[in-house]
């Protein structure tokens, strides 16, 4: 009986965690369906916008003192975040959602690696590139993934590395209040892009529930999730988890948006799935952050 106590309360954030992350790929998928009426940016707007809302309605952030805050750090932390969603959205206009996360993951991969001094870890990099080089079409019956895509997709994973590394030096005294704030800085970055591209699109009426949906999808509900589960689980096994991303996308991506991925491409996502978590699990000083996708 007491052995069950301790597995109960790591199935418990386990189980949250994985929420999580279904939520913000279902998010995802949500906000691509909105790319014809608005257009990508227009979707990061309504996701960042009543997101940031929403998280300032919950973490209350406005009883911080604001005076004596590390503003440098929460000005990158919030200005990659904003970068980052509005790069990944790009890349979605033409990327398969799996895929897309899987080019993104190589952001937090490089910064785990980078955290590690052992040997067998460049064999996590050689397996993350394999991954990376099955998504070249290497012959014409392979559809070619747009080189524009996947370039922005990669820009995404650059700003979520330097999202994690700003994120920690400005969360370390106050924590979740800090997602609030740097949403915000997000929002300021990314919503005055949306609106030039869409205009009064935004305001449909229609568009409200939508995009209401998205932002606790992919923001409120699954930030506030992987916050406890960070605090029950030790670094490792969540940075381990979250590097199920890819996979989880990729099914969102086939269940709701029917976007159908070959061998080659899946093969090319579990490689990247495996290089993260061994690169995680090796990492001296793991890096784990709230999933931005």
């Amino acid at each position: 009986m007491p052995a069950s106590r301790p597995a109960a309360s790591v199935m418990l954030p386990v189980l949250l965690l994985l929420i999580a992350m279904f939520s913000i790929q279902i998010g995802a998928s949500l906000a691509k369906g909105l790319f014809p009426v608005v257009g990508a940016m227009g979707a990061t707007s309504l996701r960042l916008g009543f997101g940031t809302l929403l998280l300032w309605l919950v973490l209350r952030p406005w009883r911080m003192p604001w005076r004596s805050l590390p503003w440098r750090m929460l000005l990158g932390y919030g200005i990659s975040l904003g970068v980052m969603n509005s790069l990944f959205y790009l890349a979605l206009q033409t990327v398969p959602l799996g895929i897309a996360i899987a080019l993104e993951f190589t952001g937090p991969l490089g910064l785990a690696l980078l955290g590690s001094r052992r040997l067998r870890d460049v064999g996590w990099v050689v397996l993350a590139v394999a991954g990376l080089l099955l998504l070249i079409p290497w012959s014409s019956q392979h559809e070619a993934l747009d080189p524009l895509g996947v370039a922005y997709a990669l820009g995404a994973g650059l700003c979520w590395a330097l999202y994690i590394v700003f994120g920690q030096k400005a969360g370390a005294e106050h924590g979740a209040q800090t997602v609030a704030l740097g949403a915000a800085i997000a929002a300021l970055v990314a919503v005055p892009w949306g609106v030039m591209e869409s205009g009064m699109a935004l305001l449909a009426p229609a568009l409200l529930p939508l995009g209401i949906g998205v932002a606790v999808l992919s923001m409120a509900l699954p930030y506030s999730l992987e916050m406890v589960a960070l605090t029950r689980l030790p670094v490792r096994t969540f940075g381990m988890l979250m590097s199920l991303e890819p996979a989880i996308g990729a099914l969102c991506g086939f269940a709701f948006l029917h976007e159908q991925l070959g061998l080659l491409q899946w093969l090319a996502i579990i490689a990247v799935v495996i290089a993260s978590a061994g690169a995680t699990l090796g990492a001296r000083a793991p890096s784990a952050a709230p999933v931005p996708d």
